[in-house]
């Protein structure tokens, strides 16, 4: 590992901590619309968001209040999806990962964690899911790829 890979996951793993823990009210929960969950994109143009995302979401469940089996569980979720994702032929493929992932596995500790049926976690981690990744992803990894081609 390079020390520019180094820094780039770095950065993503910051981005990603600060918008999940300032906005934490939608970042945990039953319902949860975790908006750095859009970073998840990245993994597609920039292998270093791999680690970034995965360490970044470690680091922001540690704040969520699920325990030890967010903290790992979901930071293995995530390290699974991004790596999925930067897979993907194209980015709406790309988006599936981290919606289908999220919605099916971590809703199995968040709904017996709040007492809620787990289709009713699933269809909301999956809604929030698809508007984090499958449209603020959509824009957050455009606007990075025109900033590292206007770089070039």
């Amino acid at each position: 590992m390079s020390t520019k890979y180094l820094a780039k996951a770095s950065f993503i793993a910051a981005i990603y901590v600060v918008l999940t823990v300032i906005l934490g009210e939608f970042s945990y929960g039953p319902i949860q619309f975790r908006i750095a969950e859009a970073l998840v994109m990245l993994p597609l143009v920039e292998p270093s968001a791999i680690m970034g995302v995965t360490v970044g979401c470690m680091i922001a469940n540690i704040f969520g209040g699920y325990g030890l089996i967010d903290i790992f569980g979901g930071s293995a979720v995530t390290f699974i999806a991004a790596y999925l994702t930067s897979k993907a032929p194209n980015k709406f493929i790309g988006t599936l990962p981290p919606i289908i992932l999220n919605a099916l596995l971590v809703s199995l500790w968040v709904s017996k964690a709040s007492g809620i049926p787990y289709p009713i976690i699933v269809i909301n981690i999956a809604l929030g899911e698809a508007i984090a990744v499958g449209v603020l992803g959509i824009l957050v990894l455009s606007a990075y790829t025109k900033y590292i081609k206007e770089r070039k």
